[in-house]
């Protein structure tokens, strides 16, 4: 189905944006994103229990991550191929923060909305660095998305209570040693001790984490740990592996004796701060987390069937999944969410919502729904498995022309099959070119990307992965039999991130197709899930770069349209509207009528290039 340069093993390489889809820890709160309940319901109950049986060395995400990246020299499958490295950001310049974003950062910040300013500074740092200050700040907003992230999920609370010191140190050697010879920079131990020093500062402060671990709450009691801190960071540089654990033993008993707070849980802070100060993307996991990450793989997974976001009064239902027994139940696209089992959301976090929602698969829920003008109303819902299409609105827009259309939403592992059934059933009714559309697509498989471009590329590169370490270099090719050839225009967007850059440059690298709407995301990096030994965590790790059939990065580039769409920018957070691409009519979107008169115009050309006999159907 695929060739790579080598065997993949026990590995699944997967292609992400990691604030859609596995939710690193600012990204899982940016309130204005699209939350849905496969993350926000029980995903224990998968029907494959993927964490069980993989390697060490775990599952493969390929993620965005934003900067430079030298390419080690290796000889690409294509001789003629010209491998270049992103072109090298300005850091004599800085992002600009204008009085307004100042102000309204220091205002999220004392309001303790850490979510809002993370994607605030975020928005800032697209067009140039963030000062230090700056950087710091959105650092230490993303610690305090971190801490409640984890602490809002009652499965870690527990395991955390029951986990031993002698594992917890365990457990940080061990995601230091994987840091050391997995991740794709040679790591600065001492910048990830002192990241780790910052997290425990901000624990401390933290409200929710204090009730639960402070036992010493005098204010002496404070100053005295921040000031062994500032001694044992100041000490004498963290050089090493081994220099990184034996101080954070020492932040760990000083906490304990200063504070009372258990070691095991400092360690554990360590760890998690240590992971996420490596680069934008790489992560601590917790178990709900990599369930979460699991189902995705799987595309399926036990809940209600809706994708909902942050609203003032609660939760906006932004989609229901055709059959999920949400639909089955009554709830539409564009209801609010206001209670779940008799209880008020309004004001509660995302999180704090999330544990409401959870449950058994076969268990019931009970939502208040509000509708329009009025009361709420009760619902009752059943928890069940409910699979996620990833191929959607399949139709012909044309009939004249034969043009089809099709949205992806995500890869997955339903993702080949599902869109073959879909052309087989758009050639049955006379499609003669092809509009594949991939706004707001986060990603998903590396294999399901690959395969997907192999149904339109009849041979060649599709992608190539570039890390420091010579295992992490794979090329995947195009090699399967019965290509569809006929013409093909793909749709992108700012919110097409990862596999959906790696389709749509193999399209355009190869000539393949024409690329309409505005540039994709800008993603490049290559990620390592890690499942750990201890108390049902892991961590994810960037450990290369991906690249171009003609050796173009993504990272910080994206993928540039033949055909540009002028669109009304977004605002500075990044809010999306309240109802997405589901309920969009095709042939009324400004993007999907420009691709139309694009095919058509190819149907035309193709027509009288070719002898009409291979236009009786799309042509394999």
């Amino acid at each position: 189905m695929r060739s790579t340069e080598r065997p993949l093993a026990c590995r699944t390489r997967l292609v992400v944006r990691p604030r859609e889809w596995i939710a690193p820890v600012h990204a899982a709160f940016e309130t204005a994103r699209t939350l849905t309940v496969k993350r926000l319901s029980a995903l224990v109950q998968t029907s494959l229990d993927i964490g069980r049986s993989l390697s060490v060395m775990g599952l493969l995400l390929l993620l965005s991550l934003l900067g430079t990246f030298s390419l080690p020299s290796v000889v690409a499958e294509d001789p003629a191929l010209n491998w270049q490295s992103a072109a090298p950001g300005t850091t004599a310049s800085f992002a600009t923060m204008s009085n307004d974003l100042v102000v309204r950062a220091s205002a999220l910040e004392q309001g303790k909305r850490w979510s809002d300013a993370v994607a605030l500074y975020e928005s800032a740092s697209r067009s140039a660095p963030l000062s230090p200050e700056y950087q710091r700040r959105l650092d230490v907003a993303r610690i305090h998305c971190d801490i409640q992230r984890r602490y809002n999920e009652s499965a870690f609370r527990s395991q955390l209570a029951h986990l031993p010191e002698a594992d917890a140190r365990r457990l940080y050697g061990d995601v230091l040693a994987r840091i050391g010879t997995h991740h794709v920079d040679v790591p600065d131990f001492h910048r990830l001790f002192s990241r780790g020093c910052l997290a425990m500062e901000t624990a401390v402060q933290d409200p929710a984490f204090a009730a639960t671990f402070v036992t010493s709450r005098e204010q002496s009691r404070y100053d005295l740990f921040a000031e062994q801190l500032e001694q044992i960071r100041s000490a004498r540089p963290v050089a090493t592996f081994s220099e990184a654990q034996a101080a954070a033993s020492w932040v760990a008993r000083c906490a304990n004796t200063s504070l009372g707070i258990p070691p095991s849980v400092t360690l554990m802070e360590m760890t998690a701060a240590a992971v996420g100060g490596l680069d934008e993307y790489s992560a601590f996991l917790t178990g709900g987390q990599l369930n979460d990450l699991y189902s995705q793989i799987e595309g399926n997974f036990v809940g209600l069937g809706v994708e909902l976001k942050k609203a003032t009064d609660g939760l906006l239902v932004q989609h229901v999944i055709t059959g999920s027994p949400a639909e089955r139940s009554g709830v539409h696209s564009g209801d609010h969410l206001v209670g779940i089992g008799g209880r008020s959301i309004g004001g509660m976090s995302v999180d704090e919502a999330a544990e409401l929602l959870q449950g058994p698969e076969g268990s019931l829920v009970t939502l208040a729904i509000v509708r329009g003008v009025g009361p709420a109303r009760a619902l009752s819902v059943r928890r069940e498995h409910v699979e996620v299409p990833s191929v959607e609105n399949i139709q012909i827009l044309d009939a004249t022309s034969g043009v089809g259309y099709l949205r992806i939403s995500s890869f997955q592992k339903t993702t080949v099959r599902d869109l073959e059934n879909a052309l087989r059933k758009l050639d049955a009714a006379g499609m003669r070119a092809m509009v594949v559309d991939l706004r707001g697509n986060p990603g998903g498989l590396l294999s399901s990307g690959v395969d997907v471009a192999d149904l339109f590329i009849e041979r060649g590169l599709v992608v190539a992965t570039r890390g420091r370490s010579p295992d992490e270099d794979f090329n995947y090719t195009a090699s399967r039999p019965g290509t569809w050839k006929m013409p093909l225009v793909v749709v992108i967007d700012g919110e097409s991130a990862s596999a959906s850059e790696i389709f749509a440059g193999a399209i355009r690298d190869h000539g393949r197709g024409t690329i309409v709407g505005t540039r994709s995301y800008g993603k490049g990096s290559v990620q390592g899930i890690f499942p750990l030994e201890f108390a049902g965590v892991g961590i994810r790790l960037t450990t290369a770069k991906f690249f171009s059939p003609l050796g173009h990065p993504y990272s910080r580039v994206g993928v540039e349209p033949d055909l540009a769409i002028t669109t009304t920018a977004k605002p500075i957070d990044g809010s999306l509207p309240d109802v997405g691409l589901h309920r969009l009519d095709p042939r009324q979107d400004p993007f999907v009528s420009a691709a139309l008169e694009v095919a058509k115009r190819n149907v035309v050309q193709s027509t009288s290039a070719s002898t009409p006999e291979k236009h009786t159907t799309a042509g394999r």
